[in-house]
């Protein structure tokens, strides 16, 4: 090749790979270490990206452009709805992707009725036809939902790669996000991690489709949101175990992670306090507030729906 030509060639290719480490080498904020052990408190279990990488456990997804752990959703499945065929869950698990539109908030709303209100079903079971129910996450037995946090989660969107800081999943489904600013940046602020997450819904709608609740956090500070809450509807959590106000000495970040993600109290808030309400043609989703929260709710003219 002529020297000028492999020169310019190299120099092509230098300037590529800049571009692709730039895109590529991101890193996530650096999580206050409390975060992840009040998790692991209240029973989670807790991955590092690097636990994934090493190969420590198996891998969590088929591949980075995909945000449903699948072979926990299916086996997680299997587990809530015993009699059910496997062969009917696993249509029920492949009919999530067909029922996917370009409209985040109407593919959110719609997996939350089925996340809620269960999948209806029909099958044979000998010479009989079956009309049964698959569910999603198991109320009554909370040892049959398999509970996950995993922080540093990549995403590919678009041929873009995003790091984001954690994720919490039940049953595979990535139905809790947090961002979190760095707690050694003394600038960090929560509205910095309000800002993170809109930029996320943004570039990676498809995190949220199957998403119930936001919470962004700035070293102890923390507050919890939906989609469309503004930055004004993000409020602090009031108490981790119903009563009016926190014991003495705790966090919000702690009040906020134990008094949410309580096990029971999750899938509660999950099953009964979020709702979509319709006002003109608009559609909004609600966290309903309760004393155990932080204010009651207002009263509203809108319409659930």
């Amino acid at each position: 090749m002529n020297s000028a030509l492999s020169t310019i060639a190299t120099i092509k290719a230098s300037r590529l790979t800049t571009r692709l480490r730039r895109r590529f080498d991101i890193k996530p904020s650096r999580t206050a270490p409390d975060l992840l052990t009040l998790f692991e408190v209240i029973g989670y279990t807790v991955l590092l990206e690097s636990d994934i990488n090493i190969g420590r456990y198996k891998a969590q997804l088929s591949g980075n452009d995909q945000v449903v752990l699948w072979t926990r959703l299916s086996n997680a499945l299997k587990q809530i709805n015993p009699k059910v065929p496997c062969e009917v869950i696993e249509t029920v698990i492949s009919g999530l992707i067909s029922t996917y539109s370009s409209d985040l908030l109407e593919n959110n709303r719609r997996f939350h009725k089925l996340l809620t209100e269960g999948v209806d079903v029909v099958y044979h079971n000998g010479d009989q036809i079956v009309h049964d129910k698959v569910w999603f996450i198991d109320l009554s037995n909370l040892l049959s939902n398999d509970w996950l946090v995993i922080h540093g989660f990549n995403i590919v969107e678009e041929c873009d790669i995003h790091y984001l800081n954690t994720i919490v999943f039940i049953n595979g489904l990535p139905l809790a996000v947090i961002a979190y600013t760095d707690f050694q940046d003394k600038k960090a602020t929560l509205q910095g991690a309000y800002q993170q997450l809109q930029s996320y819904k943004q570039q990676i709608p498809t995190l949220f489709f199957h998403n119930a609740l936001l919470i962004i956090a700035c070293r102890n500070q923390a507050r919890v949101g939906t989609l469309t809450s503004g930055w004004k509807e993000f409020l602090p959590w009031c108490s981790i175990d119903g009563e009016d106000f926190p014991h003495q000495g705790e966090t919000e970040l702690e009040v906020l992670i134990q008094g949410i993600f309580d096990k029971r109290r999750f899938l509660e808030l999950v099953k009964h306090f979020i709702v979509f309400e319709k006002n003109g043609a608009s559609i909004s989703k609600k966290l309903l507030r309760h004393p155990f929260c932080t204010t009651q709710n207002p009263k509203s003219r809108s319409r659930m729906i």
